[in-house]
């Protein structure tokens, strides 16, 4: 990962820090001022995604370092890392929220009249979708063009925060504007919005555990690396391919078919061909070793003659 990359990350990870810091604030004061409890736990879950943005920060920062004798292979695992650590968080969160949102149900149930949140806590809920949705639009562009999991990953989280907030709002507004008996949609609204999270939680860090794993590549990837391969002038067949993902990029290794009467020089050069065919599609940490074999329909005595 180049310098800029990594500073590109860096800023757009330093915003949603921003953002996310002022509205925990925000959620919090209002959220105790204007009696509800389940923007207080928006706030929480809010404050797992400042957490996150730490992590994105330290991790990328150490991704980016190039490879040396302890990692021979680089550091882009690193990053790997940080999208696991940010899949578990929002899972914890979506967990955290569904508790509270259970016993408040319970209680309510048993005859606890719940308090009436106020237009406060309305107004901050809808400034916190507004905010949140912006800022996943924006990460989430800016990511993909990076080609970084982690801050994939941590937009994702943003779009969780809004989720987690729209659900807060509908409670929050139910409570306010149906009655006594409908303040229970609160923690009820609570309850199916933290199912929503974990479910983002785990697709996230499904993933990452694939990777860590040394899971292949899927199966229309590995199709698409070996048609890259043999549109290379030069090599007539590919075979043993294995794959695997490293951070942002992927790491290969095949076996490719050439005609052995060439020279070695003559066969490096279709090799390379074939590295940069790859690097073009799949990004230019992507690792690759091509082992050079002589075709089998190769004549057995010019074989010989030039061994």
């Amino acid at each position: 990962m180049d310098g800029n990359r990594e500073k590109q990350i860096f800023k757009i990870t330093l915003i949603g820090s921003v953002v996310n810091a002022a509205l925990i604030v925000l959620k919090l004061i209002a959220g105790f001022i204007g009696k509800s409890s389940a923007l207080v736990a928006d706030a929480v879950h809010s404050l797992s995604d400042f957490i996150s943005d730490v992590i994105v920060i330290i991790f990328v920062k150490i991704a980016g370092k190039p490879k040396d004798k302890s990692h021979d292979y680089g550091h882009g695992k690193f990053e790997t890392l940080a999208s696991l650590i940010i899949g578990i968080l929002l899972i914890a969160a979506g967990v955290g929220l569904m508790i509270n949102g259970i016993e408040t149900i319970i209680r309510s149930i048993n005859g606890e009249i719940l308090a009436r949140p106020t237009m406060l806590a309305f107004i901050v809920a809808l400034v916190s979708i507004v905010s949140k949705e912006w800022l996943f639009r924006f990460s989430i562009t800016k990511a993909k063009k990076l080609n970084s999991q982690a801050a994939i990953a941590n937009a994702w989280h943003h779009r969780s925060d809004a989720i987690s907030s729209l659900g807060t709002l509908a409670g929050i507004a139910g409570a306010m504007f149906l009655g006594d008996k409908w303040r229970i949609l609160d923690p009820i609204a609570a309850v199916i919005v933290s199912l929503l999270i974990i479910k983002s939680g785990y697709d996230i860090v499904k993933p990452c555990i694939e990777e860590l794993l040394e899971a292949s590549l899927p199966e229309e990837k590995e199709a698409k690396i070996e048609q890259l391969v043999l549109n290379v002038p030069g090599i007539k067949y590919v075979h043993n391919l294995r794959s695997r993902r490293i951070g942002n990029g992927i790491a290969v290794d095949l076996h490719a078919k050439m005609d052995g009467n060439m020279s070695l020089s003559q066969a490096h050069d279709i090799a390379t061909a074939a590295e940069k065919a790859i690097r073009d599609v799949f990004g230019k940490n992507s690792i690759i070793n091509i082992h050079m074999e002589p075709s089998a329909d190769t004549p057995k005595e010019d074989t010989e003659s030039n061994s």
